[in-house]
């Protein structure tokens, strides 16, 4: 049996941007992606802590070091800048995976900036 299992976690990433008119994603700056092993075009679900919304996208890669945190598309009417987001992705494992895996977690304070690795 195979289990579904929380993969990686951006926690509290500020909303920087949002764009009505592009075709849809969660933009992340490549850094943050790359830390907690996001790759383009991986689906993703986010919360919206500000508002309580949650939805599901996908990622696309923004400029490494901006601190970018863009909603494209539709998603970009479930927030605003300044909204705080969990960002989370999963993957399936077997029995014995799940029982050595750890998620790659950060979270994120100023300007998106990593405070804290779990």
């Amino acid at each position: 049996m195979n289990i579904c299992l929380l993969k990686s976690k951006i926690h509290r990433a500020a909303v920087t941007g949002a764009s009505v008119d592009y075709e849809g994603s969660l933009t992340i700056a490549a850094d943050l992606a790359e830390r907690v092993g996001l790759r383009t075009y991986e689906r993703i679900l986010i919360g919206n802590l500000s508002n309580g919304e949650r939805f599901e996208t996908y990622v696309i890669y923004g400029l490494r070091g901006s601190g970018t945190i863009e909603l494209n598309g539709a998603t970009a009417h479930l927030g605003k800048p300044g909204d705080r987001l969990t960002i989370m992705s999963f993957g399936w494992y077997s029995g014995e995976e799940a029982e050595r895996h750890k998620p790659a977690i950060i979270v994120l304070g100023a300007d998106n900036t990593i405070v804290r690795v779990d």
